[in-house]
C-alpha cells in the first residue's frame, strides 16, 4: 500500500477509483482513531483505551492524504508526526468545498520556500 486517505465519504469514494484505500472521518474521534492506526502510533484515545496499529509494518502507507478538514479536527497530532520526520509522508488536499480559510495552497507553500513563482 502506497497511499491511504482520511477525508470525507465522497473523496474517499472518489480515490477508491482509482484504487487508493482510505477511511472516512467526520470527527475529532474518527480522524484521531484512523490517523493512529494508519501511523502505527500507540495512543490512549477518549475512552481511556489503547489503539494499536493493526497494519503490518510493509503493508503501510508511504503517502497519507489528509482533506484540510481532517487536519484541522487533529492538527496538533500531525504537526508532531511532521516535526518527527516519519513515514507516511502526510499531504493535506482540500475538501470538495474548497480551500479552508487561511490554509496556504502547495503553490504558495513552494513559492514562500524557493521564492518563486510556479
Amino acid at each position: 500500500m502506497e497511499y491511504f486517505v482520511i477525508a470525507s465519504r465522497e473523496l474517499v469514494l472518489a480515490f477508491r477509483l482509482v484504487g487508493v484505500e482510505g477511511a472516512v472521518a467526520v470527527n475529532r474521534k474518527e480522524a484521531l482513531q484512523v490517523f493512529n492506526r494508519i501511523t502505527g502510533r500507540d495512543s490512549a484515545d477518549s475512552e481511556g483505551g489503547v489503539l494499536h496499529s493493526v497494519l503490518p509494518l510493509d503493508s503501510k502507507p508511504k503517502v497519507l492524504i489528509l482533506s484540510e478538514d481532517v487536519s484541522v479536527m487533529i492538527e496538533d497530532e500531525v504537526l508532531a508526526w511532521q516535526k518527527a520526520a516519519k513515514y507516511p509522508l502526510i499531504v493535506e488536499i482540500p475538501p470538495l468545498s474548497g480551500h479552508l480559510e487561511g490554509k496556504k495552497t502547495l503553490t504558495d507553500a513552494i513559492r514562500e520556500a524557493v521564492g518563486i513563482s510556479v
